[in-house]
């Protein structure tokens, strides 16, 4: 089976994506999803999204973490969908499209800055130790560090993971440090992926949320991470609802071609 692909990054977060628009894609295997994520034997990537169509919606996002199995919601994936819908004839000056979490709004700017709404957050719980535990359609742990530059992601990360609590539905793993009262810094370990990644969307999103600086009120907070900086913004209604959630950053095509897949 020859399969025909689109390779787009935001911030280092890299994807595969198939235009499955005429549904030649709707039976890839786990495996075959996993072959085409592989770094040494596939393409290479942290993640396969299929840009489907929908009757109510400008498209549907389809999305499978890099060991072939099908995804939570996936923040820079669904930027970099918007921006491969644009560039594939799906033209609009703003774009409502449905995700594994719901629907989702979006928006491409003259700079090609792609903004992203996120689903509104309603629990945020504080752990002991001063930890949080949120989704933001995927399930993040967010823990505050200092001297981030240093900290073993990948180990740390992994026995959060994989400890008695979370081993067997799995969570991410955030490291955050706080630059500025609102700049942070951010690295995350995704689950599916197991690893730590250049940058995660949703990671990015539960990070700022927890990093408020307005207690009531509109927040912007400027995140930086391994692949480069994104953008927060969103409104605290109190210490568990979060609305009118943001994520906004770069998304960018990388290469596209075929490859041979059994």
């Amino acid at each position: 089976m020859i399969v025909r692909f689109i390779k787009y990054q935001g911030t280092g977060n890299d994807f595969v994506i198939l235009d499955n628009r005429n549904n030649d894609y709707n039976h890839l295997s786990t495996e075959q999803i996993a072959f085409i994520c592989h770094r040494r034997f596939g393409i290479g990537a942290d993640g396969l999204m299929l840009l489907n169509n929908h009757p109510n919606f400008d498209f549907e996002m389809k999305y499978y973490n890099a060991d072939g199995k099908e995804g939570s919601m996936c923040g820079n994936g669904g930027r970099c969908l918007v921006k491969c819908a644009y560039h594939q004839g799906i033209r609009k000056d703003s774009y409502h499209f449905i995700a594994v979490d719901g629907p989702h709004d979006a928006e491409i700017d003259d700079k090609g800055t792609v903004r992203l709404k996120m689903q509104d957050v309603t629990k945020v719980k504080e752990l002991s130790g001063g930890d949080f535990e949120l989704n933001t359609g995927s399930p993040h742990y967010v823990k505050i560090v200092t001297q981030l530059d240093a900290l073993d992601v990948f180990h740390e990360g992994r026995a959060i993971r994989y400890n008695d609590h979370y081993e067997k539905t799995g969570i991410n793993v955030n490291f955050i440090e706080t630059e500025t009262s609102d700049t942070i810094k951010v690295r995350t370990y995704e689950r599916g992926v197991e690893d730590e990644t250049y940058s995660c969307g949703t990671g990015v999103t539960a990070a700022a949320l927890v990093s408020y600086h307005n207690e009531i009120g509109f927040n912007s907070v400027l995140v930086h991470t391994k692949g480069g900086s994104l953008r927060v913004e969103y409104e605290r209604i109190d210490e568990n609802t979060y609305n009118n959630i943001w994520l906004c950053g770069p998304a960018e095509r990388v290469f596209e071609g075929e490859i041979k897949v059994i």
